[in-house]
């Protein structure tokens, strides 16, 4: 969700990148909700057992992070729905982790890190995962969050934007083994020296901030840091529809008079875009659907037309 690129007040800025973030709407405690799963996740991680102090933490912590930058998806409290685990293709990420030596992962626009606190909880081996985000203050609210330190939760983070060469500088694909070693991930400073080494990359709620071109520069860009080696793989979720297309159905005012709709692939365009347009054709299997999920926290908004679905796309490409 975080490693987003720089959001300007310029109306030109804007209109080039085209990200999709609405004016801030007040927090609503109501939205707040952790099931099973999630409950016994945040109170093993945080020591916190007592529920209404867990709920007060969070709220706490929600609320520095939404002062920061307004992102939907803090207010909706998606950072603890533990999305990654729920991928389909999550298994298959924890087996690579378990069964190829050093591979590394990748959580771009990883907010708080908490999917990836997730995966090294179920056994990824954390000495290989590394996180990536536009707002460095995010990662540090995640230690807040999760009452962790640099030192009990040594992942190494490296801020930047995913749409500046000096963090990442997007070459072709990897189809043979790249000729640099694998880097020190604690001695990284941008992203670019893991240009062909990661193994699996995880970038959920990102796609979708921006348009179908910069969305196809994304995919490039991630695409040149994964192995060539089959089985390594990129996966997430982010809004889809059933036809690409704009999202008209539900436009998001972005700024004081500019209102954009989110730009959604559908599997097909999705499958598409990355066998073929982004990796050589048969060279990767993409695994592509999508979910109609509610959102709570649209519910009588205005501009949203009545009756509006709303999809996840939930996909993983991996290489053959």
């Amino acid at each position: 969700m975080g490693d987003k690129t720089t959001i300007h007040n310029e109306a030109a800025n804007i209109e080039d990148r085209n990200p999709v973030i609405p004016q801030p709407r007040a927090l609503d405690e109501s939205l707040y909700a952790l099931d099973d799963e999630a409950s016994t996740f945040m109170k093993l991680q945080t020591g916190i057992e007592d529920p209404e102090a867990l709920k007060r933490h969070i709220l706490s912590v929600q609320a520095e992070a939404y002062s920061i930058h307004p992102y939907p998806c803090i207010r909706r409290f998606s950072f603890l729905s533990l999305k990654l685990g729920r991928l389909p293709a999550y298994r298959q990420l924890l087996q690579l982790g378990t069964e190829r030596k050093n591979a590394i992962f990748l959580d771009i626009g990883c907010c708080f890190g908490n999917d990836l606190r997730k995966a090294a909880y179920d056994g990824y081996p954390v000495e290989n995962c590394v996180a990536s985000d536009l707002h460095p203050e995010f990662w540090e609210l995640g230690h807040k969050l999760f009452n962790s330190n640099p030192e009990t939760f040594a992942v190494p983070f490296i801020p930047g934007d995913v749409f500046d060469p000096k963090h990442l500088d997007p070459v072709p694909p990897f189809y043979s083994p790249a000729d640099i070693d694998i880097p020190n991930l604690s001695m990284l400073t941008s992203l670019n020296p893991l240009r062909g080494h990661v193994s699996a990359i995880h970038a959920s709620a990102f796609f979708h901030l921006f348009d179908e071109e910069r969305q196809l520069q994304l995919a490039k860009a991630l695409a040149c840091l994964l192995s060539p080696e089959p089985g390594s793989m990129i996966l997430g979720a982010h809004g889809g529809r059933p036809e690409k297309g704009l999202r008209h159905e539900a436009g998001v005012v972005i700024g004081p008079g500019r209102t954009f709709a989110m730009f959604c692939h559908s599997p097909d365009s999705w499958k598409e875009m990355w066998d073929g347009q982004v990796f050589q054709k048969g060279t990767v299997e993409v695994e592509a659907y999508l979910h109609e999920t509610v959102r709570k926290d649209l519910e009588g908004l205005e501009g949203i037309a009545p009756g509006t679905k709303y999809y996840l796309l939930v996909w993983s490409v991996t290489r053959l």
